[in-house]
């Protein structure tokens, strides 16, 4: 393997380690389809086109390909209490508290 073959897997994947730091499931899933879908669309490319300008046309559209792909399939879950509601005690302060559930039945007052 070339120096510059082992670089540039070193880049990629620490690249994708630090991008799996701090972000929402869904971010992440999107990240590593994206990652998935980039690897399997250079295949393709190389595969079709036998030159490197098929290869980084495979891999972009694989990569917007996978991303896409892997937020929008399997089930979005939702959390019961994650959604935050603003209310107003007594004396007129205004304070911020998970909805109860008045919020899930369609009821916002």
């Amino acid at each position: 393997m070339s120096l510059m073959k082992l670089a540039t897997a070193s880049a990629v994947l620490m690249t994708l380690a630090i991008t799996a730091c701090s972000q929402t499931p869904q971010q992440q899933r999107a990240t590593g389809g994206a990652a998935l879908g980039a690897a399997g669309g250079a295949l393709v490319g190389q595969a079709i086109g036998g030159n490197t300008e098929s290869t980084l046309i495979g891999a972009g559209a694989g990569a917007l390909l996978g991303a896409v792909l892997a937020t929008s399939g399997g089930p979005q879950p939702r959390d019961r209490g994650r959604e935050m509601c603003r209310y107003q005690d007594r004396y007129g302060r205004i304070f911020t508290a998970p909805c109860d559930e008045r919020y899930y039945r369609g009821r916002g007052y």
